[in-house]
């Protein structure tokens, strides 16, 4: 098995961003419903662009819980890692430390995912009114279940909090703010019948922001009414899934702030994030030279190794400006020597191909493991590279 050796843990801190920060450790005091105990504020900071966490670091009460609705494994790091995104926007890593979220337990969310119940399904559930919590909705369980799904898919997938302390002047740590992500389906998947084939409909686009936002306004109702959250402020934001089938990632698609004496929901703010699969059709329409780019780049390693053509990349746009490309390159080696000369050659590819203000990552791979990494962020001279060993 491969190990990797220190200088890929000062490359993993360098991917950051930027060298960490080293200050002082602190020794606080952290406020949680009118109990309070001792907590330390780390003392270095591997980026401007994330959070400290206050120690000891404390589960989520829903902890595990995101990865159980999501399609891939894309969904879930891209709904985790773009909620920080958008939790930026009105609470800056310079003030504000990073906590899991404590306010919502695993249980209510997992009411909060179902869908309502009409009084009929409450009775035949032996279920109270104050149980009828879901925010999907209603499925009377009569006619056709394909005819049903279509009208009345599942829209709301998964629920994720994040919560962000503030130190106050007397070293006290309290809750400053809380993020929410809403995962939102783009298709739903159904079946017929008990361990039957799996059926899908695609949601239209226009109706899952509408439900999306409807569902967004009773989550900070909800939110308000719980015990310590009556001024805390909160943002929201929609987060659209994938297909099972994708090898890309979703994407963020509105957020929303709102002040900590407000209980409703006002402006809703466009986030202009997409991820496309490079080459594919899709890219080609919308950025053609940025997938010309790649495929020249895709040409260069297929010359070097003319049976090959397994070279793949994700690309992620912010405001149609291409920020960062991920290319994962797996094929097979036949000794170290043959992966390093190979490795060095597209290292060079990368500053002959691409524009210096693009975020670049490749992946080299083997039925071995992991060969070598190559990153590039906006500004370096040259690339880093990291061969495994």
């Amino acid at each position: 098995m491969k190990n990797i050796t220190f200088l890929g843990i000062v490359l993993a801190l360098l991917l950051s961003g930027c060298a960490p920060k080293f200050d002082k450790e602190q020794e606080v005091v952290s406020e949680t419903d009118n109990s309070t105990e001792k907590a330390i504020v780390p003392n270095y900071q591997i980026s401007e662009d994330y959070y400290k966490t206050v120690l000891p670091f404390k589960e989520s009460q829903a902890r595990g819980l995101v990865v159980s609705n999501l399609n891939t494994r894309y969904d879930i790091e891209e709904f985790e890692t773009g909620l920080m995104r958008i939790a930026q926007k009105n609470f800056s890593p310079d003030k504000y430390f990073f906590s899991e979220g404590q306010i919502l337990e695993g249980k209510l969310i997992n009411k909060w995912l179902r869908r309502e119940y009409t009084e009929e399904q409450l009775k035949e559930k032996k279920l109270a009114a104050k149980d009828n919590l879901g925010l999907n909705p209603i499925d009377t369980g009569k006619g056709d279940i394909a005819n049903r799904s279509e009208k009345n898919p599942i829209y709301l997938a998964n629920i994720l909090e994040h919560d962000y302390l503030v130190q106050n002047k007397d070293k006290t740590v309290s809750l400053g703010g809380v993020v929410i992500g809403l995962a939102l389906n783009s298709v739903y998947y159904y079946q017929k019948e008990a361990y039957g084939a799996t059926y899908e409909t695609k949601i239209n686009q226009n109706e899952l922001e509408k439900q999306g936002k409807a569902i967004a306004e009773k989550v900070v109702q909800r939110l308000r009414e719980k015990k310590g959250m009556n001024d805390v402020p909160i943002t929201i934001a929609l987060f659209e899934q994938r297909e099972k089938s994708s090898v890309v990632p979703g994407n963020f698609l509105y957020y929303s702030h709102v002040d900590g004496n407000k209980s409703t929901i006002g402006k809703w703010e466009n986030v202009d994030e997409e991820y496309y699969l490079f080459p594919s059709t899709a890219a080609e329409k919308e950025y053609r030279d940025d997938v010309r780019s790649f495929k020249n780049f895709k040409q260069d390693i297929e010359n070097y190794f003319p049976n090959f053509n397994g070279v793949v990349g994700r690309a992620f746009y912010v405001n149609k400006q291409l920020k960062e490309l991920n290319i994962d390159i797996p094929i097979q080696f036949y000794g170290n020597t043959e992966a390093i000369g190979f490795t060095q050659y597209v290292t060079g590819l990368i500053m002959n191909h691409f524009n210096e203000y693009i975020t670049i990552q490749i992946s080299i791979t083997s039925v071995n493991g992991p060969e070598a990494l190559i990153t590039r962020k906006p500004g370096d001279s040259e690339p880093y590279v990291h061969i495994y060993k």
